[in-house]
């Protein structure tokens, strides 16, 4: 796949979500109507279609994915769901709410590998001798 495909999925999901946030009042844009009507024609009309069918029913069409749970139900997704938009090869649904998933930005970048310290080596504990207790 494509560098130009990859950045047009992540950039379709952020069209996506800036309109969720102004349709559901989250920002303080007021949802001006020619912002949303301009986000709008930049989103595939099969993607729109399914969101503005969540949204008629009064849902979000799209949720967060955090630790590989849905933000939108809180129910576990698949790890092939997750390597796929990690990936940023195909919108994904969740299979239980329906909603469109997408990753933050930080969760898409890898963070840096670092050396984690070894535990220190326990002592054992001495024990008395059987004598002694008395």
């Amino acid at each position: 796949m494509a560098d130009r495909d990859v950045e047009f999925m992540k950039t379709m999901m952020r069209n996506v979500l800036k309109l969720q946030s102004l349709e559901f009042g989250e920002t303080n844009d007021g949802g001006d109507v020619a912002v949303i009507a301009e986000l709008r024609s930049k989103i595939p009309s099969q993607i729109l279609g399914h969101y503005d069918r969540l949204r008629a029913r009064g849902k979000k069409g799209l949720a967060v994915l955090r630790n590989q749970v849905c933000g939108g139900c809180h129910v576990q997704v698949p790890l092939g769901v997750v390597m796929t938009l990690k990936r940023g090869q195909d919108v994904q649904l969740c299979e239980n709410c329906g909603r469109y998933l997408y990753l933050p930005e930080e969760t898409v970048a890898m963070p840096p590998a670092t050396s984690v310290a070894p535990k220190p080596t326990r002592t054992p504990r001495r024990r008395k001798p059987m004598a002694q207790m008395d």
